[in-house]
């Protein structure tokens, strides 16, 4: 910000007092301290948090009668950021948000100055429409450049590939160990590799997808559950691309015809993200999946990821157990892993042993003792299980029962005093009983170990940025023919609605239309989502349903059963969710179909 007259300060300063930000005793105060310390007094405002440099930044726009715009949860289209060159945005402190009549629209730091923006304006050899904005914000846009991936960097791949035999170079790194950190540096398939993995964290995609074609290679990041494809390179850039992801996963490079699997880690924004590697061959060459592991953005509160009413307290009552299976189902990268660590979260204690074996270990937790699953030396699910339970556990969680060994030393854990979590691949919670069965499990075992089970599903939030609109008839119908029997049926069932399911301002079943919820579709928050949350249903092992379990009842048994004594479906959550503005219904449509039953 330029240096302001002191007409132009006593203004911005009286419109913060007329606005509420800032008091008059509060200003007298900061004036006596500034001339007393030579402190400018603006830079004390906002130091102190006295108001937010967005506010000072705004106010002082208004008072220069500059436009102004707030960058906070901007996010610029790289085509446009390609307009300015980011070498003069980072020296001038301006960004472009597009192009105006001709003009190219900017934000600037120092935007009521002429001169600099006459300067800029010749620098670029363009006209300029100037906005005003805080340093916090243009520093935020400026981030952006270093995440997009542009034409210049694809022609760069495309340049050197086509110069040389990718594979062969590939072939050489291998070959010659110690040469293998200059060619990382210097080569435009590291960089293009270092790019994508920057641009997929920084996006918090939880998936990347190296797909070869017959004449390209296509890649595609899973971002908030949804595949989308951010770029697409040269079918020569495959072999390189590929070898270099093997060097750093430690794979063997020169082998093609069978899967291998590995990982290496990254640090972005000072985060560090595990990426787990899964490579196989497929017609057109190898796919390679990536999945990003970052533990920074994850919370491990229960309500926090969705859990809420009847499925929070079935939960709760659950961990006061001693022993027992709490079991989670659900496809993969649906969240079970995340919930098994939220409720080891939740009774982690000095006075309880916990021993977890997974594959991999995704979140390093302080005060429990994690086991890394290694096939290839013998230490399987089983084995290691066997291990643990000889080394005097309380609680023991088993990434995954895969098969019929490990989860027969699962129910003899829960059988001997343990508390054992665990995750099978089920499409409901009333599935995880047959499977069990599937797998060999005599029925008496399985009712009288397993006690609680959750079945679940992520789906995206809305953002932040959202809009109001009441159902169409279709989706009025639908609400109540989905959810209708939960809902109040008046007024004074409201409190006791919310209390038992756990959301507020519920509306009455009744009604002929629904507030409903969409978030802005933007490049920040795409299709008008930000984030994930969880659907769940929860329930415990009655003895009606221990009944059916003993006569090897099928799913939709027991679920109907589960149903009948009060569990709520995840559908049903969904629409509760969708009701209350956390998500949408075509959101929920896509995920849970069907109901369970």
């Amino acid at each position: 910000m330029s240096v302001l007259s002191t007409t132009v300060q006593s203004q911005v300063e009286e419109d913060l007092v007329q606005q509420g930000l800032l008091t008059t005793d509060q200003l007298e105060d900061l004036h006596e301290r500034s001339e007393a310390d030579g402190t400018p007094i603006f830079g004390m405002l906002v130091s102190e948090n006295l108001i937010t440099d967005e506010d000072l930044t705004r106010t002082t726009a208004k008072i220069s009668r500059v436009p102004y715009v707030n960058l906070s949860d901007a996010r610029i289209d790289a085509d446009v950021l390609g307009l300015l060159p980011q070498d003069i945005a980072e020296r001038y402190m301006a960004v472009p948000l597009g192009e105006m009549q001709h003009r190219l629209v900017v934000a600037m730091l120092d935007a009521d100055n002429v001169q600099a923006a006459d300067f800029l304006a010749n620098k670029i050899g363009r006209p300029l429409k100037v906005y005003s904005a805080s340093e916090a914000g243009i520093k935020r846009v400026l981030k952006q450049y270093t995440e997009r991936l542009d034409a210049t960097m694809i022609g760069e791949l495309k340049a050197t590939v086509d110069a040389a035999d990718g594979q062969a170079a590939a072939d050489k790194a291998a070959e010659n160990t110690d040469g293998i950190q200059t060619i990382v540096q210097d080569s435009p398939i590291s960089k293009a590799l270092s790019t994508i993995l920057e641009y997929a964290a920084k996006n918090r995609a939880s998936d990347i997808h190296i797909e070869p074609l017959e004449k390209m290679l296509k890649i595609r990041a899973r971002i908030d559950g949804v595949l989308r494809e951010i770029m697409k390179l040269p079918k020569s850039t495959e072999a390189p691309l590929v070898s270099r992801i093997k060097i750093l996963a430690n794979l063997k490079i020169d082998e093609h015809r069978i899967p291998q699997d590995g990982g290496f880690a990254i640090v972005v924004d000072a985060h560090a993200i595990d990426l787990r590697i899964s490579i196989s061959p497929v017609v057109w060459g190898e796919q390679v999946v990536i999945r990003l592991l970052d533990k920074s953005g994850t919370s491990l509160n229960l309500i926090d990821m969705g859990y809420h009413g009847r499925a929070l307290r079935t939960i709760k009552e659950a961990l006061k157990q001693p022993n027992g299976m709490i079991l989670t189902s659900g496809p993969t990268g649906s969240g079970k892993s995340t919930s098994l660590y939220a409720l080891i979260q939740e009774i982690m204690d000095d006075t309880i042993n916990i021993v977890t074996l997974e594959d991999p270990v995704e979140y390093k937790m302080q005060g429990i003792n994690q086991i890394q699953v290694n096939a290839e030396v013998g230490l399987t699910f089983a084995n290691g299980l066997r291990s643990i339970l000889r080394q005097d556990p309380d609680v023991v969680m088993v990434g995954e029962i895969r098969d019929k060994e490990t989860a027969q030393l699962a129910v003899q854990a829960a059988l001997t005093g343990h508390l054992v979590f665990s995750t099978l691949h089920t499409n409901s919670a009333a599935g995880i009983l047959p499977r069990l069965l599937d797998m060999g499990i005599e029925p008496f075992l399985i009712a009288s170990t397993v006690h609680t089970v959750i079945g679940q599903r992520l789906v995206r939030r809305t953002s932040e940025n959202r809009t109001q609109y009441q159902s169409s008839k279709s989706e009025t119908a639908a609400i109540q023919a989905t959810i209708g029997s939960l809902l109040p049926k008046t007024d004074a069932d409201r409190k006791k609605a919310a209390e038992d399911l756990g959301y507020d301002n519920l509306p009455l079943g009744t009604q002929n239309a629904y507030t409903l919820f969409k978030g802005e579709d933007a490049p920040e928050t795409p299709g008008g989502y930000k984030g994930r949350m969880g659907l769940y249903e929860v329930f415990g092992i009655s003895e009606p349903i221990q009944d059916l379990i003993l006569k090897r009842s099928t799913s939709a048994e027991i679920q109907k059963a589960a149903r009948a004594e009060g569990m709520v479906t995840m559908r049903e959550d969904g629409y509760l969710k969708a009701l209350t503005g956390q998500t949408t219904l075509a959101e929920i449509n896509r995920v849970a179909a069907t109901d369970s039953a």
